[in-house]
């Protein structure tokens, strides 16, 4: 996803098209060979370049490459996910930068077919059906939900200063920097051999955690191996995504807090724990409520997961400058903020900001009698118009 935003940005939304046959080739093997990603970043990467090379083609504006490299972007995510709003929002909050029909439109459509599509190919349904919860909440309840927020927006700002750790440490290391995933590979291989079930995109794993099927010393083990493994390799720059690995990590706290926490039915914890993981984590708290919520189907959990995903936000905006995402893209030397906001230039009018009364000085004037036309007093301008006869 930084990729994505580095190109929409700094790149004018053009994409070669060797990264749309490079990029699935790398990750599934990455990922086949047990690497702890999540395919839905290379496959949203995959996305925006084919949307990229469409917009090249026809020789389209900047700002219609933009549309439909984020429109690919979107549908790739709404095809692994059937999550088609979440992908349409993490379009909106990630990578558009703007709210305008121009590029949501055509976003939300893309989006919409890939999710009419899915269901011919991958079959239908929530990919993490869970059983009903109570809409109802108790005060206690409540105040875990606030408490289950910030122990994810804690989480999330340790997984994101490890991961870059990981990175600093590698570029200290006195090899070329292709062998860096070689040795990613290896922390990956080590963990596997402590904990097998944290290798891989871990859908099944997710599945057992909100069922509640892992006891506590498994839990612990877990969040150990997948966080190092996940951390270690992404530092090494291997290629995969950063979605699925925050839903395990997320799901396995919140299995830890069910033992704690009021009893609010099989799995509530940890659904709520892995939405507010992966907003806090990549800064996207409207993304993370609604695409746990289309991952599950319930409902229900829509007030916990605005309250859990909204503390886990705050929390990180708090503790860190930067996303897990931005901050790749800040070390390459380029400032992006991720405020939402609108172009003040866009709604002032020239007579709202021009000045009316200029300070003009003859170019034929030298110092000392400059100084005396203006008698001391500036009359507030910093800048004066230098003129000549022409």
């Amino acid at each position: 996803i930084p990729e994505a935003i580095e190109s929409i940005l700094l790149k004018g939304s053009r994409v070669e098209p060797r990264v749309a046959l490079l990029k699935p080739i790398s990750s599934a093997i990455s990922i086949g060979s047990g690497g702890p990603f999540g395919a839905e970043g290379p496959i949203i990467m995959t996305g925006g370049a084919f949307g990229s090379i469409v917009a090249q083609l026809f020789r389209l504006t900047g700002a219609e490459r933009k549309t439909l490299l984020v429109a690919g972007a979107a549908a790739g995510m709404s095809a692994t996910f059937a999550a088609p709003v979440a992908a349409a929002l993490l379009a909106v909050e990630l990578l558009l930068f703007e709210w305008k029909p121009r590029s949501l439109v055509p976003v939300a459509l893309a989006s919409a077919t890939a999710a009419i599509v899915r269901p011919h190919l991958l079959g239908s349904g929530p990919l993490f059906p869970v059983a009903p919860h109570d809409a109802a909440m108790s005060g206690p309840a409540i105040g875990a939900c606030v408490a289950c927020g910030l122990l994810a927006g804690g989480l999330s700002a340790l997984l994101t200063v490890s991961v870059y750790a990981f990175e600093d440490l590698f570029a200290k290391l006195p090899i070329h920097w292709m062998w860096w995933p070689a040795i990613g590979g290896v922390v990956v291989g080590v963990g596997g051999l402590v904990y097998p079930r944290a290798l891989g995109v871990g859908y099944d794993l997710i599945q057992d955690l909100l069922r509640g099927n892992l006891a506590v010393p498994a839990l612990l083990l877990l969040i150990v191996t997948k966080w190092t493994m996940w951390s270690a390799s992404l530092g090494s720059g291997t290629s995969g995504g950063v979605l699925a690995p925050l839903l395990i990590l997320g799901a396995a706290l919140g299995g830890l807090e069910s033992h704690w926490f009021p009893d609010e039915g099989l799995g509530f914890w940890p659904l709520v724990s892995m939405g507010a993981v992966l907003g806090g984590t990549m800064r996207s708290p409207f993304t993370g409520v609604i695409f746990t919520l289309e991952l599950t189907h319930d409902l229900d959990a829509l007030l916990p997961l605005l309250l859990a995903v909204t503390c886990a936000h705050g929390f990180t905006v708090l503790v860190l400058r930067r996303s897990i995402l931005t901050e790749k893209v800040s070390r390459r030397g380029f400032h992006l903020s991720r405020e939402y906001s609108t172009d003040p230039l866009e709604i002032l009018f020239v007579r709202e900001v021009m000045g009316s009364e200029i300070a003009a000085i003859p170019a034929s004037l030298n110092r000392d009698q400059i100084v005396a036309s203006l008698g001391g007093k500036r009359r507030g301008h910093r800048l004066f118009a230098v003129v000549d006869e022409a």
